[in-house]
């Protein structure tokens, strides 16, 4: 099937599994939602640490 769609089997079988956690068929995966949040939260985290490392930096920055 994955031939026919023209995309790599492993791709095809992450998109199942993706589907199936999505679907609440699937455990010990993160459904798309939660995929999204943990994204955001990284790049939330890594602003932050940006943030904090550069006011160690310079005291007498600007928050």
């Amino acid at each position: 099937m994955a031939e026919e769609l023209g995309v790599h089997h492993e791709a095809l079988r992450n998109w199942i599994r993706q589907a199936e956690a999505d679907t609440g068929e699937r455990d010990g995966l993160l459904n798309t939602a939660e995929r999204e949040e943990l994204a955001a939260l990284r790049k939330e985290n890594s602003q932050l640490k940006r943030a904090n490392f550069a006011a160690q930096l310079d005291p007498t920055r600007p928050r």
